[in-house]
């Protein structure tokens, strides 16, 4: 497995986990669970912490990628760039939870508001993690960047 493999395999955690921890955590604001936003915010956790091995993954991928025919080392650095700001509100959000982790269980007064900071921040880094899957996807998938033409069917 080379480096472009990795970071295909270790790209999709930081995506898909907070959006499934998001879920979580509103069923368990629905059903009034402490366990289920615990369980919420430690998913939350994962996630940041999950963004370490793409990052990293992702700066050894570049220097092949940048090899392949047709791939412009601009269309990478948009989604470097954009990866970078991803991870920092990842780790925001890593670091945010673990608070509010740590407030829920030793059943602070701050642990609702906490919690509800976790969704309102999660809200935006799940639209940077957009940006950077779209940005990301964009390298090879000509076909979602914008102004793409497709050539009429002849």
């Amino acid at each position: 497995m080379n480096s472009i493999h990795f970071h295909l395999i270790t790209n999709h955690f930081p995506i898909i986990v907070p959006i499934i921890a998001l879920m979580v955590m509103l069923g368990g604001f629905l059903i009034r669970s402490a366990m289920i936003k615990r369980t919420a915010l430690a998913l939350f956790i994962f996630g940041a912490i999950s963004t370490f091995p793409a990052m990293y993954s992702g700066d050894k991928a570049e220097d092949l990628v940048e090899k392949i025919p047709g791939i412009t080392h601009d269309i990478i650095e948009i989604h470097e760039k954009s990866a970078e700001q991803f991870a920092v509100w990842h780790y925001g959000l890593g670091l945010l939870a673990l608070l509010a982790l740590w407030s829920s269980w030793k059943n602070h007064k701050t642990s609702q508001i906490l919690t509800i900071l976790v969704i309102v921040f999660a809200c935006v880094m799940i639209y940077f993690g957009n940006k950077t899957a779209t940005t990301g996807g964009e390298i090879r998938h000509t076909e979602i960047r914008i102004g793409y033409e497709p050539e009429p069917i002849r």
